[in-house]
């Protein structure tokens, strides 16, 4: 049985968007695949083709070797017969029913201790105890999320899917439950396909990540791979973050923490949800630009490097450093006149702490508590 996921697809809405997207994804080890995209790319209807909710005029849809979709052959398999788990946006949880009730809906196929089984083994794995009984109108949005995940996951699926599932909370809840799922996920060993728009998401939760954009997709591979080198202007616009390293958290204290980058030491602001292994991320125009022996800025963070080159963005300029690790900033053309910026010439890159965000790498919460 080949371990592996073929989506060759095509899905046109009248006088809207046409969906065109193609990808095989390996599933050995069981892999997390981030759809990432602005809102109204396609990332839910190629999600919902994926669950047997949408129907694509053309295209073949293949997981672990059984064919799901073949428009050719007339192979249009149901949800039911998928073996999915499939969580929307707004978790669709049923008012009337209990968490226990909403988590054993879809399993009335199994016998009646089997659904018994699987429900409690569902609560716990998701902490739900204590609110069993509870409908989901008594729920806070964090334990909402953990009732539609409890569901998705009650079934035992072969891949799960699941449309945006922290969008709907508040950030710090989000903060938190993203670690939460983020080591679920890797608990369960499922192929997972992942609906988000938001970056530190898919950096967090991605094994990898496909980018899409108006219907197409655009770059697929590694989530820190795809940030930091988007292979066209077009990739880069949607991902919007030019530099994704990885670091490692040396130093805590008051809220500030001590992160080691390819040899240098940044400040940056901490989180108690972090671990040891993170990755370090720094947009473009948080990058101030400074002459060699000047200290122009504020900034915490200075580090000193080569101007590897400079390329043309319109107005502005884009310029790549090499500080020990790649470093993108954005400068004015006067700004470059100003600092003499040419390839191979010296130069200053400050940052200020705050405008250095920290995502926590997988697998570094497992290592904490290990």
């Amino acid at each position: 049985m080949a371990s592996e996921m073929i989506v060759d697809i095509t899905k046109s809405f009248p006088g809207r968007l046409v969906i065109d997207v193609r990808f095989t994804l390996a599933l050995e080890p069981p892999t997390v695949l981030i759809l990432f995209g602005p809102s109204g790319s396609g990332k839910t209807t190629v999600l919902r083709c994926l669950a047997g909710l949408e129907w694509p005029e053309r295209g073949l849809i293949r997981f672990q070797g059984d064919t799901w979709l073949e428009t050719g052959a007339g192979v249009r398999l149901p949800p039911q017969q998928r073996a999915l788990g499939h969580m929307s946006q707004d978790y669709a949880l049923f008012p009337t029913h209990s968490v226990a009730g909403n988590i054993a809906y879809g399993l009335g196929t199994l016998t009646a201790d089997e659904r018994r089984r699987r429900v409690v083994d569902a609560i716990t794995l998701l902490q739900l105890q204590g609110v069993e009984n509870l409908r989901p109108a008594q729920l806070s949005g964090g334990q909402q999320q953990r009732v539609a995940l409890a569901r998705a996951i009650a079934r035992h699926p072969r891949l799960l899917l699941l449309d945006e599932p922290l969008s709907a909370l508040d950030l710090p809840t989000r903060v938190k439950l993203r670690g939460e799922l983020r080591n679920l996920l890797r608990q369960l060993g499922i192929p997972t396909v992942v609906v988000t728009h938001d970056w530190e998401e898919a950096l967090a939760l991605g094994d990898q990540m496909a980018v899409m954009r108006a219907g197409r997709l655009l770059q697929m591979g590694p989530p820190q791979q795809v940030f930091s080198q988007p292979k066209d202007a077009e990739v880069a616009q949607v991902v919007g973050i030019e530099t994704v390293i990885p670091g490692r958290i040396r130093e805590a204290s008051n809220g500030l923490v001590t992160v080691e980058v390819a040899g240098a030491r940044l400040l940056a602001v901490g989180a108690d949800e972090l671990g040891p292994e993170v990755f370090v991320c720094i947009r473009a125009e948080d990058v101030i630009l400074e002459m060699v022996g000047t200290a122009a800025s504020s900034a915490r963070n200075r580090l000193s490097g080569t101007v590897r080159g400079v390329s043309s963005m319109g107005a502005l300029l884009r310029v790549e450093i090499d500080c020990g690790f790649s470093l993108s900033a954005i400068v004015t053309r006067s700004a470059m006149e100003d600092l003499h910026l040419i390839a191979g010439g010296p130069v200053v890159a400050a940052v200020k702490t705050g405008a250095i965000h920290l995502v926590p790498r997988q697998g570094s919460l497992a290592a904490v508590t290990a």
